[in-house]
């Protein structure tokens, strides 16, 4: 039975809905349901739509495991890492915006609406964006508008605009703004040019417009209860938001690493190589991982390696176009195992939002069996200054085996970081990174790639009981 208890694991992200929250017990989540919301959950349960939602990928399963007179409690499908839109490659999100408006409308279809239309409801399971807040719903009454409006504009229609027709960057906007963009400051950023696409303009800027008349007005504010939108009007502003965000496009070129396998100094043979040795070592690995993150990825050439053999992967790159490419190829191939994020190691995810715990670090998300540091570690030690010691730490905190690329300074893409700048790393040598790693990593496996001076490693974390 759940009691007072289970209040004490709830998720400190699941405190703003009043008809439940989601709880840990053991490595599952589970989602409490209060008596408020049962009416509601029995009318979506008997009439079919939870169902319909499963059956086109729309909505998390999930099973009920509980059951009292004043609650239910759910569980929902496990999925495997839990992600946050800021993390996400244009794709990604542009395949969110356009799955909660399919959601808006199969809703519709069986006398639902949407309520809220956070992006961080939606997750990506089996290589699909989904759903996952099973609350999010509650009775549409003919007439009344979509409280959710402006909520998907600024969780959805404003980053994909700014990073499509202004900058890929300014996605990371999201991570200032966790509660959306503020339409004002997405219009005021956009280029003029953006005005003649009539769908956005009207949920940009005249939006953003309607909003500052609004708040300076807040007399003129209607109310909800007096507001009146025809289900025909309401299907129309959802059809023109989809023509909106169908508009969107952006192509993966213009950033650093983008074309990194155009422009390696690998050979194919030594490619091959390493890609070979790679799989090894993940074969040595007992048991065998359950998830792999490849930290610094590019566009999961050697992630593939990994997911390919079952391993669920993080492919985590600083590179938005990098992911884009990585993402858009997962997509075609139906890969389930394979997940593409934008992520920089310098400057990861931290805990942010309420308290500073409404939205949980990537560090602090969940750890992996294996972490891949290919072609990493000079970019960390000579690009970014980061001493080997504490990268060798870093890694500590991430995973239990490690496989890891030494590049040495005689190697063409170390001689490019050095090429600008004053050599003051005395201890960068192959001893210097095994001194460094040693404190925390006994060696189980040093292999030299053929055709190259690179090293791989195969380490196991000496703090963590294997």
């Amino acid at each position: 039975m759940v009691n007072e208890d289970s209040e004490r694991d709830r998720h400190p992200s699941s405190f703003r809905d009043p008809d439940g929250y989601i709880f840990h017990q053991g490595d599952s989540i589970l989602r409490y349901i209060c008596s408020g919301y049962l009416e509601t959950y029995s009318k979506c349960t008997v009439s079919g739509f939870f169902q319909s939602l499963f059956d086109r990928g729309l909505l998390i399963p999930h099973e009920e495991v509980e059951k009292g007179d004043d609650y239910v409690i759910i569980k929902p499908e496990k999925i495997n890492f839990c992600s946050y839109p800021y993390e996400w490659c244009f794709s990604q999100w542009k395949d969110a915006a356009l799955l909660t408006l399919s959601l808006q409308k199969t809703a519709l279809e069986f006398g639902f609406t949407l309520k809220d239309a956070s992006a961080f409801n939606v997750q990506f399971h089996k290589g699909r964006p989904i759903f996952i807040d099973t609350l999010s719903f509650e009775p549409y009454v003919e007439g009344q508008v979509w409280d959710a409006y402006r909520q998907f504009c600024e969780h959805f229609l404003a980053p994909l605009a700014l990073m499509a027709l202004k900058d890929i960057r300014l996605g990371s906007l999201f991570r200032v703004w966790i509660q959306g963009i503020p339409l004002d400051l997405a219009a005021s950023l956009l280029p003029i040019q953006s005005r003649l696409n009539l769908n956005l303009f009207a949920h940009l800027d005249l939006h953003a417009k309607s909003q500052k008349r609004l708040a300076d007005h807040p007399r003129d504010a209607p109310a909800r209860n007096t507001t009146m939108l025809s289900r025909k009007s309401l299907l129309g502003i959802l059809d023109s938001l989809e023509m909106a965000v169908q508009s969107l496009h952006w192509k993966p070129t213009g950033t650093e690493w983008g074309d990194y396998y155009d422009n390696t100094n690998y050979s194919d043979a030594a490619l091959v190589a390493k890609q070979e040795l790679v799989g090894q070592f993940l074969d040595q690995i007992t048991p065998t991982p359950g998830m792999v993150w490849d930290c610094g990825g590019n566009t999961g050439h050697f992630s593939r390696v990994a997911s390919d053999r079952g391993i669920f992967t993080l492919s985590l790159d600083i590179d938005p176009a990098a992911v884009e490419q990585n993402y858009r190829q997962m997509r075609k191939k139906n890969e389930t195992n394979l997940y593409p994020l934008v992520q920089d190691l310098t400057n990861p995810s931290n805990n942010c939002g309420w308290d500073l715990n409404e939205r949980t670090s990537l560090i602090g998300r969940r750890s992996a069996d294996v972490a891949l540091a290919l072609a990493l570690v000079h970019h960390l030690a000579i690009g970014n200054n980061v001493p080997l010691k504490q990268i060798s730490e870093f890694f500590t905190r991430i995973s239990t085996w490690l496989i890891i690329e030494f590049v040495p300074k005689e190697d063409s893409q170390v001689q490019r970081l050095l090429a600008h700048r004053k050599d003051i790393f005395p201890d960068y040598h192959e001893q210097g990174f095994e001194n460094a790693f040693s404190k925390h990593w006994q060696q189980v496996n040093k292999v030299l790639i053929p055709g190259t001076k690179r090293i791989l490693y195969l380490l196991v974390n000496t703090n963590v009981s294997i």
